[in-house]
């Protein structure tokens, strides 16, 4: 008993002296690498259905339950498939975004953009199954999952994943609904729009929070950085040639 107390009392200690990762020229750290300050839980899909009182302990609820399934380890944010979101507090427009992850076998995550899903991220061992054809973890990770299938974006351009045991990095840059997405240096969203998952008939919003999605198995997060894009540097991006490179 002694043993295991002084291995969580070592382990405790080397989290809290994890130096705060340190972000690009331009950039600032979402992430402090030490503890879930700046984040909370949430699962939006969880209780959408719900209003009022109900709705509020439902939310209340999930902020309560997010330090029993996400932690911080070696200056990670860990998380093994179970839980609400990690959410940031605070809301963002245009952007870029930079992270690493580290992900397992079968697991199935991805990140939501103003709240919105989501850039996928895949197990790209997984076979292609017929019989769900929209479902595509063999063509890799990066793409807008969540956009009607057949329509830009939706599948990324190629295959850029790392084996398991390796960190992947996205570069995602959005202005407006407009998207970009590099994993591991390749272009693999060249300028999709992202649609309204919540209501396709509707823009994508303006503002939300950025949400690291948990299910299916463990995944490791670190390094995540921050840009946020003005009005002008915006319109600047959307009327630059394309490809992106």
């Amino acid at each position: 008993m002694k043993t295991l107390l002084l291995l969580i009392a070592l382990l405790s200690v080397l989290t809290l002296n994890a130096a705060e990762p340190v972000a690009p020229k331009g950039f600032r750290t979402i992430f402090n690498g030490k503890n879930l300050a700046g984040w909370h839980g949430l699962n939006p899909h969880n209780g959408t259905k719900l209003e009022g009182e109900k709705k509020s302990a439902n939310l209340k609820q999930q902020r309560e339950e997010f330090p029993q399934h996400w932690r911080v380890e070696n200056g990670e944010l860990v998380n093994v498939g179970t839980g609400p979101y990690a959410t940031t507090d605070a809301d963002f427009g245009d952007i870029e975004f930079l992270l690493e992850y580290k992900t397992v076998a079968k697991a199935d995550s991805g990140i939501y953009l103003r709240g919105t899903p989501q850039v996928q991220i895949w197990d790209v061992n997984q076979v292609f199954n017929e019989k769900n054809p929209t479902r595509r973890p063999h063509l890799g990770s990066g793409g807008l999952f969540n956009n009607t299938p057949g329509k830009p974006g939706r599948d990324p351009l190629v295959v850029a994943d790392k084996p398991f045991g390796e960190w992947n990095s996205f570069r995602i840059q959005q202005v407006g609904a407009t998207t970009w997405v590099w994993l591991n240096g390749k272009l693999v969203v060249d300028g999709a729009a992202m649609e309204n998952f919540w209501d396709r008939k509707q823009p994508l919003p303006a503002k939300g929070p950025i949400m690291l999605q948990t299910h299916g198995g463990e995944i490791r997060w670190r390094n995540i950085f921050v840009r946020e894009i003005s009005e002008v540097e915006g319109k600047k991006i959307l009327a630059a040639p394309q490809p992106k490179k």
